[in-house]
């Protein structure tokens, strides 16, 4: 299945998309596409339903974040080698974790924000990890069946405030609106060899970011288990697993969002986000 919200800030409601890429309301089974509806019984329950029997919602409505009600939000830095190659970081021996505060997601074509005073606003295509039955001190091998679906995110990020300004990255990563997520939550079975995905993202048409899964560090049950070792994880938190390379901080000399461009951004099968970049 491949899951939504749609509607305006602060009221999506659940959808899913058909077999012909239309939009189906699920509001009368499921207040949100969220906490329980996304455990293995809920996802059963929902591939259960007829869409053809679903009300069509109108192709223009707004898409929100494809998951409701998120706890935490959790990232994963300098995951890709040939992303830590660009940064000149070493390759780390267990996974960089920084958070994103959850006031940062937003839906998956909605206007990127350069927050006041930044100067080295950047990008970060990324495959994120829904989680849908929660647990602590999860085995790798069972790691995967902890997940409801993956979904694209936009990890976008302020450089300076993350590198330079001292203390964890978190304060570079968690402005409002740097946290797109979405188009769609797709359920495991459809979301093909999540271990080889390509990822790309563009900037006004010029592609920075074309990259693979292949290339990640640490897999996704790794990653599941690793983070169960230090903290519980609840149905809805999402996990993204760092980038590949291509970011801006990585040209010569580097290239950083000023306002005004549009980014697009996709993985295969997860689909696509476009932004717009306003300043604050």
């Amino acid at each position: 299945m491949k899951l939504l919200r749609y509607g305006p800030k602060g009221q999506e409601k659940p959808g899913l998309l058909d077999t012909s890429g239309r939009i189906r309301d699920l509001s009368v089974h499921v207040d949100d596409i969220a906490g329980e509806v996304l455990s293995p019984e809920g996802l059963k329950r929902l591939a259960a339903i007829d869409p053809g029997g679903l009300p069509l919602v109108d192709g223009t409505s707004r898409l929100g974040p494809c998951v409701g009600g998120v706890g935490k939000f959790i990232c994963i830095g300098l995951n890709y080698a040939d992303h830590a190659a660009e940064t000149g970081a070493e390759i780390p021996k267990e996974p960089v974790v920084f958070n994103k505060w959850t006031s940062a997601i937003s839906g998956p074509n909605d206007d990127i924000e350069i927050p006041r005073g930044s100067v080295k606003t950047d990008w970060e295509v990324e495959l994120g990890v829904v989680i849908g039955k929660g647990g602590r001190y999860i085995e790798e091998q069972d790691a995967l069946s902890h997940v409801a679906g993956f979904c694209v995110v936009n990890d976008v990020s302020e450089r300076e405030w993350q590198i330079e300004r001292g203390g964890t990255w978190d304060k570079g990563k968690g402005c409002d609106s740097f946290g797109p997520i979405g188009p769609w939550l797709v359920t495991p079975d459809e979301a093909g060899d999540i271990g080889n995905l390509g990822m790309w993202l563009e900037v006004d048409g010029h592609r920075f970011q074309n990259g693979t899964t292949a290339t990640m560090i640490f897999g996704v049950a790794h990653l599941i288990s690793y983070l169960t070792r230090f903290l519980s994880l609840q149905p809805g938190d999402v996990i993204s697993t760092g980038t590949p390379p291509g970011v801006g901080l990585g040209q010569k000399p580097p290239v950083f969002l000023k306002g005004g461009e549009v980014i697009r951004l996709g993985i295969d099968g997860l689909g696509e986000q476009t932004q717009k970049v306003v300043r604050a």
